[in-house]
């Protein structure tokens, strides 16, 4: 359990490590996309088609939350994956106990503040009078349980980083497990509706920590819970935050995309337009999440050869991950496209809201064969610390071309006399291809350089 088994990252064939580390992340982000799936499909048809789209309206206030746990837990795991092929295991130790602090710091702070300006938030966020309810007793019970999700995340990614990607795996599948046997007896049985569902996850969560905690706490670990490493330090904190500002960014600037969106739906469209957008944005985050699998497992590989200046390993293990990413979005796009009422259909049985779906949710779907490269592009820069260029491809596709598109697009629409909404859903193509050739654009400099270090 200890130092070989760290050392394989920079031993073992790629493919094998990738199939490795990969596989218990892609089972476990399939199985939390699948519990959001099903949260929905519970949510959407035993509360309705309104609870469906005040479900919609607090997500982006989740991934708020959840962005603030990626910069703490992200940076910190990619940290160690660096520090242990540097060998350096005593300041492994150290960014453990930072995740922990800085982790209950954060939870506690976001915690106080969205409770207390709740409803302002999730009316900025689009929330209607009748919306509103929904939404709010989603995100009370959410963020009392905030700390613990964020302690839940991070110890999380620490696991992946210190070579134990199926541990990671079970507790994750052991919190969507648990969520999903708990959301229909809170929302049926005991008539808890919305605020049934956020209790099953916060409860799913609990258990999950207990689990990691185990781990963490057992000596015979490299990295473990142990006296004298119990204090934030300057230099792993602000190193640890500005590798994890890349997904961090990158979560905000999509937590402000869905934002804008909704306030522009409802502008344009109303309240179903709202729940369409949700629907076919939870079809697309299952997938993504297996892509998210992918760079889970490509993220300690990169890191510990980065460390160990092992740079063609790197640059294979970066390469595999995009095709493995590449042929998971393609198949979203070959689905969304050929029979997109098939999974609009898991979600709700309102016939009105079904028809209104089918045409956003394919064009929304047109690009996304593509969208693989950049993700795999801008993870592969976060895990050998390389922030600035993470940073700004995390945020091209979301700031740059994403809410420029939705905001003026439905005006240029409007002006040459088309429905403006139908400029709301194409904005999301088009920023999709330009990302792509943006990440092109900058890998490419960078593969020559490394492939020059090598010769």
């Amino acid at each position: 359990m200890g130092q070989p088994k760290i050392t394989e990252l920079g031993t073992q064939s790629i493919r094998s490590l990738l199939l490795k580390y990969a596989m218990p992340g892609i089972i476990a982000m399939t199985a939390m996309s699948l519990y959001n799936m099903v949260d929905s499909i519970f949510i959407g048809h035993g509360v309705g088609a309104m609870a469906l789209s005040g479900l919609t309206i607090a997500k982006p206030f989740m991934d708020i939350c959840a962005a603030f746990g990626t910069l703490v837990g992200v940076g910190a795991s990619s940290l160690v994956a660096i520090k242990l092929g540097e060998k350096d295991y005593r300041s492994a130790n150290d960014v453990l106990a930072n995740v922990v602090l800085l982790n209950v710091l954060l939870g506690a702070l976001i915690m106080v503040v969205g409770l207390y300006f709740l409803d302002p938030i999730l009316y900025a966020f689009g929330a209607s009078d009748v919306t509103i309810e929904y939404a709010r007793d989603y995100m009370e019970i959410i963020l009392w349980g905030n700390i613990l999700t964020h302690i839940y995340y991070g110890l999380n990614s620490m696991l992946r980083s210190m070579g134990h990607p199926k541990i990671s795996m079970y507790a994750t599948i052991l919190a969507v497990a648990l969520n999903v046997i708990l959301d229909p007896i809170f929302i049926f049985v005991l008539d808890m509706g919305v605020r049934g569902a956020a209790l099953a996850t916060i409860l799913s969560q609990f258990v999950a920590v207990i689990v990691e905690l185990v781990i963490f706490l057992n000596p015979k670990e490299v990295i473990h819970f142990h006296r004298g490493i119990w204090r934030l330090k300057k230099d792993i904190t602000m190193r640890a935050l500005s590798i994890g500002m890349a997904p961090f960014l990158m979560h905000l600037a999509a937590c402000f995309v869905v934002i804008v969106l909704n306030n522009q739906l409802k502008r344009y469209g109303d309240d179903m337009a709202i729940a369409t957008f949700g629907i076919t944005n939870r079809f697309i985050f299952f997938f993504v999440m297996i892509v998210m699998g992918i760079q889970q497992g490509m993220q300690p590989i990169v890191g510990y050869n980065y460390g160990a200046k092992l740079y063609d390993r790197m640059l294979r293990a970066f390469k595999l991950s995009v095709y493995c990413a590449t042929c998971v979005m393609s198949c979203l796009f070959l689905f969304g496209e050929i029979w997109p009422e098939g999974f609009i259909r898991l979600f709700t049985h309102d016939e009105v809201l079904i028809a209104q779906s089918i045409a956003p949710a394919r064009i929304m779907l047109a690009v996304m064969f593509a969208i693989g490269f950049p993700m795999i592009t801008g993870n592969f820069y976060t895990s050998i610390g390389m922030a600035p260029k993470a940073i700004f491809l995390s945020l091209t596709r979301q700031v740059l071309f994403l809410i420029p598109l939705i905001i003026g697009l439905p005006l240029l629409f409007e002006q040459i006399g088309w429905s403006p909404i139908w400029g709301v859903w194409w904005s999301w193509p088009i920023s999709d291809a330009l990302s792509v050739m943006t990440a092109a654009f900058v890998i490419n400099r960078d593969m020559r350089k490394f492939k020059f270090v090598n010769s």
